[in-house]
């Protein structure tokens, strides 16, 4: 298999830190989708990464299905197959998705030229990654996993996500929601997330410049 994707792209490293967690083999192959001869629109139409392509060439996409995919095919389900916890564990990765969402929809504003940079557009953003992090905080009452007592999905989307904020939207965040805060240095220590930091992000735990 070969996954398709920028290093910096957060839904291209959560399917990286699943694969590790896992021991899945696949071939990581750097292709930013902005590049004018970018061979991710060759597998993506859409021309958007993650794109994984299996091994008899059939290509996958976006991360919910190919993480979901790839749970699938070996080893323990880190998305449960049946039950309360499966959608627990689903919503979890929605709730992870929507803040990269909203960091990567104000990261873009603060690219365009001063003069037409939203501020409405910047608060409002900013006010769905405070919500989702206040709610994060209040239900993961500061255990060890998100859901039930293993590791899952859930710990590896919510930990790409805030990972995210700390490098494209780096403000103190730790101060409001200190639950999350421990939570988080414990799963951002682990070897998958070590292993696939993008460059420039700080080392682990470690408060953003």
């Amino acid at each position: 298999m070969k996954l398709y994707g920028s290093p910096t792209s957060p839904y291209v490293r959560k399917v990286r830190v699943l694969l590790h967690e896992k021991n899945i083999a696949c071939e990581f192959i750097v292709s930013d989708p902005w590049d004018k001869d970018s061979i991710v629109p060759q597998h993506n139409p859409l021309g958007k990464v993650p794109v994984l392509e299996l091994d008899e060439g059939t290509p996958l996409f976006d991360s919910p299905v190919i993480v979901e995919y790839l749970d699938a095919q070996e080893g323990e389900p880190l998305i449960p197959r049946l039950g309360e916890s499966r959608w627990q564990v689903l919503r979890w990765q929605a709730l992870a998705d929507g803040v990269l969402d909203a960091v990567v929809t104000r990261l873009l504003e603060t690219r365009r030229p001063p003069e037409k940079q939203s501020a409405e557009t910047m608060a409002h953003q900013e006010c769905k990654i405070a919500r989702a992090l206040a709610f994060a905080d209040q239900t993961a009452k500061g255990e060890t996993y998100l859901v039930q007592d293993r590791l899952s999905l859930a710990d590896l989307a919510l930990g790409v996500a805030l990972a995210y904020t700390d490098l494209r939207y780096p403000h103190d965040w730790r101060a409001h929601h200190p639950r999350l805060a421990d939570w988080f240095a414990r799963t951002d220590t682990r070897p998958s997330f070590i292993d696939t930091q993008p460059p420039g992000m700080n080392s682990p735990t470690a408060s953003p410049q």
